[in-house]
């Protein structure tokens, strides 16, 4: 697939979605490797335990883990292109006038996106270390200060591109709230959980006290700094949707909602695995059955109430199989991958683990059905959108049909 070039003022920080979703399908498929092979002595599924169970494995479980290792391969391939292609671009947006424009609007929140996807490079890094290093819990020890570092990196860039923003804001008032009438604002809230998840990745995993500490702070860090955004501007956010309706370009923005829970849900779990192991606390089998459930529960409601309002709008019929080109559109991609993941958390962690379903089970299979169905909906509505607003046409209108927006 050629890609676009040179789209200068065309270009808009939100085409960083494209990127981040591949990234996140890529971690679709790890989920099946990591939920459904074992792998007690280690936290997470790696080389030398997905190739002792394929050894044993009989044929159409080869086939299985065959397949969800191309998928991650596939997946991480794109989400690197189209990172690459990103930066590339967005270098030359830089030096255009539109870029000054956004500086100077609410769609400088836009430029979150960068440090969300970068936070989903290291992720899908680290997956495919550990799915192709043999013996890498041997050394991991001596790979989790860097990815501490690597986030800390991240996450003094997230701050400081936030505080830009919100400093204007704060010292100008010139946020315009008429604008504001959708949730594209926490865009910020959907990075900083992003990093919050990626701390609370060595929290969980590392037995060197210092090094789950660090990553414990930060990710509460991170995580709590989201959740006080998250009240404000979701308040100020439905404040200006029930006082001026939707914005139907950014009205995708109510599913933002989902891969906030799944990040702050993850990183929940990550923490209290690594409470569990650093100072023997931390909520049971129960707490697990609550926060998987509860957190699934608020995301199906978001998904809901988005889906209602998209399809009353015409946003699918405009914005992805219509003429209408904008590339906030990516935006669909992560809340299905969120909702994919987190329904995965919810069976392995909250119902197989605490009993309450056997895994392996009819049920347990019948459970995955709507899950794989929202992961192979969410890959064919990536392909969907790459072909009409990234990829290079033969006929190809090169004037865009709407305005970028800061969803």
């Amino acid at each position: 697939m050629a890609l676009k070039k040179n789209l200068r003022e065309k270009y808009s920080p939100l085409y960083f979605l494209a990127s981040l979703g591949n990234g996140g399908l890529a971690v679709t498929f790890f989920m099946y490797l990591n939920f459904m092979i074992p792998h007690k002595q280690h936290p997470i599924v790696s080389f030398d335990t997905w190739t002792a169970y394929f050894l044993k494995a009989g044929d159409l479980q080869k086939a299985g883990v065959i397949a969800a290792l191309l998928g991650v391969l596939f997946f991480s391939f794109r989400h690197l292109r189209v990172l690459f292609w990103n930066l590339l671009e967005y270098r030359q947006f830089r030096k255009t006038l539109a870029f000054d424009n956004l500086r100077n609007s609410n769609g400088e929140v836009t430029l979150m996106a960068i440090p969300l996807t970068l936070g989903m490079t290291v992720n899908v890094f680290f997956i495919l270390g550990a799915l192709s290093t043999p013996g890498i819990f041997g050394f991991i020890e001596y790979l989790f200060p860097l990815a501490l570092l690597a986030f800390a990196g991240l996450g003094f860039y997230a701050v400081r591109v936030f505080y830009e923003f919100f400093a204007r804001i704060l010292t100008r008032g010139n946020f315009d709230c008429t604008k504001n009438n959708n949730l594209s604002q926490m865009l910020a809230i959907f990075a900083f959980t992003m990093l919050g998840v990626g701390f609370a990745a060595s929290a969980a995993m590392s037995h060197v006290p210092a090094t789950a500490t660090i990553g414990a702070l930060g990710a509460i860090f991170f995580n709590a700094a989201a959740l006080l955004l998250a009240i404000v501007k979701g308040v100020l956010g439905f404040r200006a949707m029930l006082e001026n309706g939707v914005s139907k370009e950014a009205s995708m923005s109510l599913w933002i909602v989902i891969p906030i829970l799944t990040l702050m849900g993850i990183s929940l779990i990550r923490l209290n695995h690594g409470f569990h192991n650093h100072i023997h606390g931390g909520f049971g089998n129960a707490g697990y059955f609550v926060l998987t459930a509860g957190f699934l529960s608020i995301q199906l409601f978001f998904g809901g109430l988005g889906h209602t309002v998209m399809k009353r709008l015409g946003y699918y019929r405009d914005y992805v199989g219509g003429a209408i080109k904008s590339p906030g559109s990516y935006a669909l991609i992560c809340p299905g991958v969120a909702l994919f993941v987190f329904s995965m958390f919810f069976l392995h962690v909250g119902l197989v683990k605490t009993g309450l379903v056997a895994k392996f089970s009819y049920v347990y299979y019948l459970m995955l059905i709507p899950m794989i169905f929202i992961q192979f909906k969410t890959i064919a509505t990536v392909f969907r959108l790459d072909q009409k607003l990234i990829k290079v046409e033969v006929y190809e209108d090169d004037e865009p049909s709407a305005a970028p927006s800061a969803a």
